[in-house]
C-alpha cells in the first residue's frame, strides 16, 4: 500500500475523492476492531493480553493488525519495556483521544437508538 502524503490541498481532505488521504485514513479507522480498540484503551494504558480480554471475539491476528495500523496513523503509542518476556503497553495519543470523543458519541448514539434499530429490522424482515 502506498501512503499518500498530505500536501495541504483540499483534495487530500475530501472523503468523496477516491484518491484522498482523508479517505485512506477514514478507511483505516472506520472498522469495528479499530473503534473497539480506541474505546477499550480510553484513558488507560493496556497490555496486549488485557486488550484482547477487553474485546470479546477479536483474534490475535486482528488485534495485532489493528494495533499496528493505529500506531502507523499516530493514534496509539506502543511502549516496549525491556523485560523477559518483553512487556508491551498501548496508550492513546492526543489524536487518538480526539478520535475517542467521536467513538464515544457513536456508542451513545447506539445506546440511544438501539430499540429503534431493532424495530426497523423486525419490520424490514417481515
Amino acid at each position: 500500500m502506498v501512503t499518500k502524503q498530505f500536501s495541504g490541498s483540499p483534495e487530500d481532505a475530501d472523503l468523496r475523492r477516491a484518491d484522498s488521504l482523508a479517505r485512506e485514513i477514514f478507511s483505516d479507522v472506520a472498522n469495528k476492531w479499530a473503534l473497539l480498540i480506541i474505546e477499550a484503551v480510553g484513558e488507560r494504558t493496556l497490555r496486549f493480553s488485557e486488550l484482547r480480554n477487553e474485546i470479546e471475539g477479536i483474534s490475535h491476528k486482528m488485534l495485532t493488525q489493528n494495533l499496528r495500523m493505529l500506531e502507523r496513523n499516530g493514534l496509539i503509542d506502543r511502549s516496549v519495556h525491556p523485560t523477559v518476556p518483553p512487556r508491551v503497553e498501548y496508550t492513546l495519543t492526543e489524536a487518538g483521544q480526539g478520535l475517542r470523543g467521536t467513538v464515544d458519541g457513536m456508542c451513545d448514539w447506539t445506546h440511544r437508538y438501539l430499540g429503534d434499530i431493532e424495530d426497523a429490522r423486525r419490520r424490514f424482515g417481515a
